[in-house]
């Protein structure tokens, strides 16, 4: 899989300023549905020399709060689209359409030299990871584990990751422990876990699929994180789908978009199967919807 970045035809870094709003698509949001989007503009962009598609991975908060503004043409969602935000589109006057595109086991991992950690409960994960935890130790957690200093690593707030992981584990409302490393970008949470002995992070699966040999990955409640149980729903609590979300405005206005959105979903069973994400049994239905435009 290839790392994130920014994308704006000729793959190009934008790290530190703005999305190119003059491009002909811009595109915003999940760092987990990202590497998916930008195999996708990669491809695209092969056949469509002449198209600009700009590509932004501020996290699924981030990328909705353009989104519901009117400010960009699609927005990758690795959650589905909250209340208030669904009413901030309604008061701008931004109507969509939902796709999804994919499904996502949030993986847990620990470092690879961890040699006492094979599972985790839903529960353990609650206790090292609730507001109050006084885990600070792995003996902390579990007396036959080691005294080793707990490191955490997860995305940062504005990532649909975080919130999903939070809600799921912590419950509705519910805020994580504070004394963890944040990032935006989910390779850097990779080289954090890879780098200390102690460390637990999560993120998407694709990015640990991309890092096997240099992570291990954690069964929840006695179940391994692999395509076929994240499929079936039995990776629990942490299987989820992926989306992106299209403005239809966009899609009535620029016909470059609906031939992108299209492009998108033909190449789908190829690109996200390489990109490491779990494939719908059928990408019909969601380019009838695109169709119906």
């Amino acid at each position: 899989m290839k790392k994130i970045f920014l994308v704006l035809v000729t793959l190009c870094f934008l790290i530190s300023c703005d999305l190119d709003t003059r491009a002909d698509i811009v595109i915003d949001g999940s760092s987990t549905v990202a590497p998916i989007t930008n195999a996708v503009v990669e491809e695209f962009a092969l056949k469509n020399k002449n198209v600009d598609i700009a590509v932004g991975t501020s996290g699924t908060g981030g990328g909705f709060k353009k989104f519901v503004t009117g400010e960009i043409d699609i927005v990758n969602a690795s959650r589905h689209i909250k209340k208030e935000e669904i009413e901030k589109a309604k008061k701008n006057g931004i109507e969509y359409v939902e796709i999804q595109i994919g499904i996502d086991g949030i993986t847990v991992v620990v470092n690879k030299e961890n040699n006492w950690l094979t599972e985790i409960t839903d529960k353990e994960l609650e206790m090292l990871w609730k507001k109050d935890s006084k885990i600070k130790k792995w003996s902390d957690l579990n007396p036959k584990y080691p005294k080793t200093d707990i490191k955490l690593y997860a995305p940062d707030q504005d990532s649909g990751t975080y919130e999903y992981f939070v809600e799921e584990i912590l419950g509705k409302g519910n805020k994580p422990r504070i004394d963890y490393s944040p990032a935006s970008d989910d390779n850097q949470l990779v080289l954090g876990v890879e780098g200390d002995k102690g460390s637990l992070g999560y993120f998407g699966y694709a990015y640990y699929l991309a890092q096997k040999d240099k992570l291990k990955g954690v069964k929840i409640n006695g179940v391994e994180p692999t395509d076929e149980n994240i499929r079936e729903g039995k990776y629990k609590p942490l299987s989820r789908p992926l989306y992106i979300y299209v403005n239809k405005k966009s899609l009535k206005e620029n016909k470059v978009v609906k031939s992108f959105v299209l492009f998108y979903l033909d190449n789908a069973t190829q690109l996200v199967k390489e990109e490491g994400y779990i494939l719908l049994k059928d990408y019909g239905k969601q380019k009838n919807l695109i169709n119906e435009q």
